[in-house]
């Protein structure tokens, strides 16, 4: 097995080189097609055979991944591992380009639950999805990304903000969160932008017809500490927990596994996964259901599976940091690179029960791994995963886990290095314990 600082450097990578849920999505296929697995269409039928590896692409950034069992599905059920693709952050707005005081800036929307505060005075880019017609009057996508830096969001100076360090750093979401993208150019904004995008994407300005475009900070990923135990990145909420899903399901081990496996990173997690594309949506329940039916099972043998299958959800925690002590419940402090962490909600925001504890306890046993339980402070408003809608409309039984790290939701999140090492070795073991 290669060492924990070797799969943090490849999850680092990972992360660098998916500044989307768009590009995530592409970073998870290519991987899946270097290993021999097959890309599906869900318009077409489904020709499943036994032991192989396949996948699906739901609006270019849901992907689910699956590898079919050795044995009949109505004995082993499925193994599913469920994460997210997408991150809080901004997005650029339809209509965002925009003259003010000399200065072309581009107006963004909120994406989720991001600390605003930490986009200000870093290098940020764009990329996302392009939507265009190309010269058969088609309508297609192309993933793009400026790949430098090419907006900012300068800070408001002391000497005008002098309250700032008492206060904290706040940005009107409206008013103050348009980012600059240059000097003033005498073309029309919207022209300007258009021309931009197209000379990134070799299409003609008018061809291009609609975006969705993520700002993303251009810093690459890096270790960090005395001893470099931390690791340091944007979006380890949540595509650390992809990859590790990922490096599980792709272990040259798990060559002929009696169950078959599945790897579902839905986008739109962090906005509530109400779409078409999204853990709440029919995507997962529609994969599962084919599959089913196309290794020639009926709805009876279909339902047997189900009551037989179990999911991790697998979701980053939060890291007890020492500097903000009462934020914490005092008996479920969660430490960096000691361990993986079992979150657990009594109102269900998380789907652990006793149950499905003790059957993670037990490979993390198997592989000697650490792990910690996570419960939010009782006056605190919890937040929730993928886990608990998955299992409701699947009626299996599922757990949330996750790794510890520090910053959530920041554009600069931290985690440790030995923890990575931790949750995919636990992972490898509930795939390879068929």
């Amino acid at each position: 097995m290669k060492t924990a600082s070797q799969y943090v450097t490849e999850l680092l990578n990972f992360i660098d080189n998916s500044p989307s849920p768009w590009h995530v999505t592409d970073s998870v296929k290519k991987q899946l097609s270097a290993n021999n697995f097959q890309q599906l269409k869900e318009k077409n039928s489904w020709g499943l055979q036994k032991n192989r590896g396949y996948y699906i692409i739901r609006d270019d950034s849901s992907i689910i991944a699956f590898m079919t069992g050795n044995k009949p599905l109505s004995e082993t059920g499925y193994k599913i591992i469920g994460a997210h693709t997408d991150s809080p952050g901004l997005r650029v707005k339809p209509k965002a380009a925009h003259y003010e005081g000399g200065l072309l800036r581009l107006g963004v929307e909120v994406y989720g639950g991001p600390i605003l505060a930490t986009f200000s005075d870093r290098d940020l880019s764009l990329a996302g999805r392009i939507s265009y017609k190309n010269d058969k009057g088609l309508i297609k996508t192309q993933l793009v990304d400026f790949k430098k830096p090419v907006l900012r969001l300068p800070n408001l100076a002391i000497h005008l903000n002098r309250k700032v360090n008492e206060e904290g750093l706040k940005f009107h979401k409206q008013n103050e969160l348009p980012l600059i993208l240059s000097c003033a150019n005498k073309q029309l904004p919207e022209q300007y932008f258009y021309k931009l995008l197209g000379q990134l994407s070799g299409l003609e300005s008018k061809q291009i017809l609609s975006w969705e475009l993520n700002v993303y900070d251009t810093q690459k990923g890096s270790f960090w500490g005395v001893e470099q135990e931390f690791y340091t990145n944007s979006q380890l909420d949540n595509l650390a927990s992809c990859h590790a899903g990922l490096t599980a399901l792709l272990d040259k081990k798990i060559q002929y596994p009696d169950a078959t496996l599945v790897c579902a990173f839905f986008d739109h997690e962090e906005i509530g996964s109400e779409s078409c594309k999204g853990a709440d949506g029919s995507l997962l329940t529609d994969v599962l259901t084919r599959i089913a039916f196309s290794l020639g099972n009926n709805h009876e043998n279909y339902l047997r599976a189900l009551a037989q299958s179990f999911m991790i959800s697998v979701d980053m925690a939060h890291a007890y940091q020492p500097n903000f002590p009462t934020a914490y419940e005092p008996n479920h402090k969660v430490m960096i690179n000691q361990g993986l962490v079992i979150k657990t909600n009594a109102n269900h925001r998380y789907s652990s029960e006793s149950i499905s504890e003790a059957m993670f306890i037990n490979w993390c046993q198997q592989e000697n791994v650490p792990y910690q339980y996570y419960s939010h402070r009782t006056d605190i408003p919890c937040g929730s995963t993928i886990g608990p809608m998955t299992s409701a409309k699947l009626g299996i039984r599922s757990i949330d886990v996750g790794n510890p790290m520090w910053a959530m939701h920041s554009i600069r999140e931290s985690a440790g290095v030995d923890d990575h090492l931790h949750l995919i070795k636990v992972l490898q073991r509930f795939f390879d314990n068929s």
